[in-house]
């Protein structure tokens, strides 16, 4: 096991190098930039589009925009949020959140394009169904050598959408809190997500879209409420998160220091693994969506990064900042998250948030089966996807019985890899995506 951690923490190391952050960033900067600042100017007709004023039951998919848009936030509203966030500064300072911020800005423009090209370039899987994502739009948009691409994106899929992250982190806050086995919580979550996931695209959907408006309430006004008991030190976060961003943390009482570099690589790290711009999980899901408009699914897809990075993220880092004692804490992770909730709530705070971690875990791991399989099915075929789906429930268990930092450094490395050719994919497919973004306007708007 050792060895094996110290492999995977080399690899994470230069799979998440300035290389990949050039990437992720100044990929995300120049499609935003290229589509004129659309995802900043379209804000009120995608939220028409998802609250189904388009909505046309006849048009190819098996989803809505809002179901769509609902299991894509299943996988990102999670786990990233609450342990994510915490793991961010707690590696990065906080300096750390900034960068989260940065990284979601521009993956706004990311996901509108991907999303767009998910729909735009769909194609059937074996068994005839219309499906959607980065393999797709490689192998139908660009077709030729990018077929290579395409099956290397879904090989590194299958693996990074392991949710072993969500099952390790619930595993560990219920045993802080309650003293549950891990080895339980590994059974439990398994046989829960066993009942939804073999339902298919059109169950997860269905549950996503009734969970995760409600466990994002919940979360949002428990945590809301610890911003307002802690009103007074607010500014002094903010403050403190915009001067760390550019100067490092004195971490651990002083004793040691965060640069600039980690709390930029940390922090854009952890974005991307919240909100998943740029990695082409997203894409997976919005090509689903019943529509036969490509850049409506694109405007709601755009809307993902904000929600979950934007407004859920930063609330619990003014949390974690402003109610733990973050700097040189022996605790990490969740846990920290929950201490924060404690410190503030007492034990209804610590209570709470265990039932929304069970929730925001449970919800993620729904997604991310869905987008696993639909690498599978790209690579052995759809009528094989069951064999998957027994791998993924396996691996949750594992997922909770192993140390954090070798499932984190392996999905870390997983995801990098996966952004390789959906950004470089997505560059050379912009201009399909702004000449449909064109004729799409000019159409509805005149």
């Amino acid at each position: 096991m050792k060895n094996i951690d110290a492999f995977l923490t080399q690899l994470v190391g230069y799979a998440w190098g300035m290389p990949m952050l050039f990437l992720l960033v100044v990929g995300g900067l120049v499609l935003t930039i290229y589509s004129r600042f659309l995802p900043f100017r379209s804000g009120r007709h995608a939220l028409q589009i998802l609250l189904g004023k388009f909505d046309d039951p006849n048009d190819p998919g098996q989803i809505s925009h809002f179901e769509a848009l609902s299991t894509a936030l299943s996988s990102t509203i999670g786990m990233g949020n609450i342990g994510g966030v915490a793991i961010a500064i707690s590696q990065g300072g906080a300096g750390a959140v900034f960068w989260m911020w940065v990284a979601a800005i521009v993956g706004m423009g990311t996901k509108f394009f991907t999303c767009t090209l998910a729909v735009l370039y769909r194609g059937e899987d074996s068994v005839g169904d219309l499906q959607g994502g980065p393999m797709y739009f490689m192998s139908v948009g660009l077709g030729g050598f990018w077929r290579g691409p395409a099956a290397f994106f879904s090989v590194c899929g299958m693996v990074g959408c392991l949710a072993m992250f969500q099952t390790n982190q619930m595993a560990e806050i219920l045993y802080v809190s309650f003293k549950v086995p891990h080895w339980i919580t590994g059974a439990v979550s398994s046989t829960l997500v066993g009942i939804v996931i073999l339902g298919g695209i059109k169950r997860i959907a269905s549950v996503a879209s009734r969970l995760v408006p409600a466990m994002c309430l919940l979360y949002l006004v428990m945590a809301i409420a610890i911003v307002i008991r802690n009103y007074e030190v607010v500014p002094a976060v903010l403050q403190q998160i915009f001067h760390d961003a550019f100067t490092g943390t004195a971490a651990a009482g002083g004793a040691a220091a965060i640069a600039f570099r980690t709390a930029l690589t940390t922090g854009i790290k952890r974005a991307a693994f919240s909100n998943e711009a740029g990695i082409g999980t997203a894409p997976m899901a919005h090509g689903a969506v019943k529509t036969d408009e490509p850049v409506r699914e694109g405007l709601v897809a755009m809307l993902g990064p904000f929600i979950d990075t934007i407004v859920v993220c930063t609330i619990t880092a003014i949390v974690i900042l402003s109610a733990a004692p973050w700097q040189g804490a022996a605790i990490k992770g969740t846990a920290l998250t929950a201490a924060a909730f404690e410190n503030s709530l007492g034990m209804p705070g610590k209570v709470g948030l265990m039932i929304i971690v069970v929730l925001f875990g449970m919800t993620t791991m729904f997604g991310y089966s869905y987008y696993g399989k639909k690498c599978f099915s790209y690579l052995f075929g759809a009528e094989q996807s069951r064999i998957y789906d027994i791998v993924y429930l396996m691996t949750l268990f594992a997922g909770a019985v192993w140390s954090a930092n070798m499932v984190v450094n392996l999905l870390d490395s997983a995801f990098a890899l996966m952004a390789i050719p959906n950004i470089i994919a997505t560059l050379f497919l912009a201009k399909k995506v702004m000449d449909a973004t064109q004729d799409y306007y000019k159409r509805q708007f005149g």
